[in-house]
């Protein structure tokens, strides 16, 4: 071959190679731009749905929070003997059963508030144990009367949880 020959094969091959780079590199704009298209539609498509889920799992805690609200638990469940240690047992029992049911919420919720409500949850098991381990209670009514007469002077643990809990709501508007 003659260099003429190479000269005129270069010189046909180099802009179809520059027009091949050109139209693969606009193909590839083109197809991810869709494609971030397509996951911003799904997401906007999405947002009320998830939205929807979370206010659910905000109602649910706000439920639950009320439901340990020790003014509420010790007037809703009843002495079922006299024993303050069995009447503390069974109370932190249902306080358990209730967290566990709600324990799927965990997934729409914030981690720290998620923590905010375990550790209301636990500081009211907290306040029913202590009170339990007074000797100055002999039966599950004084232990009724004691714990609802400690939480006149001060916020029971449900109600800052339900605090943290509002203002997180607000945040989501």
């Amino acid at each position: 071959m003659d260099s003429t020959r190479i000269i005129e094969l270069v010189s046909y091959t180099l802009p179809t190679l520059i027009m091949g780079f050109v139209l693969y590199h606009f193909i590839e704009l083109y197809t991810n731009n869709e494609k971030e298209k397509r996951n911003y539609l799904l997401q906007k498509e999405s947002k009320p749905d998830v939205l929807s889920l979370r206010l659910q799992a905000y109602e649910r805690m706000t439920l639950f929070l009320e439901r340990i609200n020790p003014s509420q638990l010790l007037v809703r469940i009843t002495p079922i003997s006299d024993d303050k240690n069995d009447y503390a047992n069974f109370v932190i029992a249902q306080i358990e059963q209730e967290y566990e049911h709600n324990l799927a919420q965990q997934i729409y919720i914030s981690d720290e508030c998620w923590s905010t409500i375990t550790t209301a949850k636990n500081a009211t098991i907290q306040l029913i144990l202590m009170e339990t381990k007074n000797e100055k209670i002999s039966d599950a009514n004084q232990l009724r009367e004691v714990v609802l007469k400690e939480l006149l002077n001060k916020q029971s643990p449900s109600g800052a949880g339900l605090i943290f809990l509002r203002n997180e709501v607000r945040q989501l508007w």
